[in-house]
């Protein structure tokens, strides 16, 4: 991370994350940037969904190859670049046959490493295998839930989840949030961890800072009228009178919104909930 003094009272704090080791902006190739249309914070029909979303500096979206097409083909590390879409860094990959993609960095990954993908590829940073290849114990990122659908679980940075075990035709992943979950051993899965593990530490430091990031101010239920918010209104200063709820009036605290049911088997232990401290 990267300081400064305190020479402005949003300097005071603030961090940055250190650029120095990454490539130019300049040199992504033209062929893997493509626009994208943002949303500010509105549905397929026009209507405003989320009020805390707009703005923001334009970008472009860096096309990545979740899906790891080029098997058995070793690829060269042209450089890592920064991608304004994702926590996570990108590493540019040069392949033999003169193909050219981003991936999700792994930590440790440098320019000039080489990584290849296919059943009889290394257990090394970088190489992405299927999970019946692939050693119980071992530390992965980028893993897919279904074969040949592309990397979906831990992609963000410092993410990692961990091989715990296989059974059947099914692999044991523990993730990040501490779920056990199942995965067919036929997906694919990079080895290693996401690097940029960092980023949590960054300190926004100025509300300016964060409008850049497409982020609008947040204001409380509390604070508003009650045909705006369920918490609203009031004679005095009042803490909302009910349990927390949403805009619309859903339950925030301990509401369980998962409805896709199909997918409850594969799951063998769910994500721990954090206890009240006495």
């Amino acid at each position: 991370m990267k300081t400064f003094r305190p020479t402005t009272p949003s300097r005071r704090k603030m961090s940055v994350e250190d650029f120095s080791n990454l490539e130019k902006n300049s040199d992504t190739p033209k062929s893997l940037l493509k626009g994208i249309r943002r949303t500010g914070g509105r549905n397929s029909q026009g209507r405003m969904t989320n009020i805390n979303k707009g703005g923001g500096a334009k970008r472009k979206y860096r096309v990545i190859e979740f899906k790891r097409t080029h098997i058995g083909i070793k690829a060269k590390v042209a450089g890592l670049f920064y991608d304004p879409n994702r926590s996570a860094r990108l590493a540019l990959l040069n392949y033999e046959n003169g193909d050219k993609s981003f991936i999700i960095a792994p930590q440790g990954m440098n320019k000039g490493d080489t990584v290849e993908c296919g059943p009889e590829s290394d257990i090394k940073v970088g190489n992405a295998l299927p999970l019946v290849n692939i050693p119980n114990g071992t530390i992965i990122h980028c893993i897919e839930m279904k074969p040949g659908a592309g990397a979906q679980l831990a992609r963000s940075a410092g993410m990692s989840a961990q091989l715990a075990g296989k059974e059947g035709n099914y692999a044991q992943v523990r993730l990040p949030s501490g779920e056990l979950r199942l995965v067919p051993l036929n997906c694919y899965a990079c080895i290693g961890s996401v690097g940029n593990t960092e980023h949590k530490d960054r300190v926004i430091g100025k509300a300016g800072r964060a409008r850049w990031l497409g982020k609008r101010p947040h204001v409380r239920g509390v604070a508003k009228n009650p045909v705006d918010h369920p918490h609203g209104g009031g004679e005095g200063r009042t803490s909302g009178g009910r349990h927390p709820v949403s805009p619309t009036g859903v339950p925030t605290k301990g509401y369980k919104t998962r409805t896709n049911k199909r997918t409850s088997v594969y799951i063998l232990k769910g994500r721990p909930r954090n206890k009240k401290k006495n």
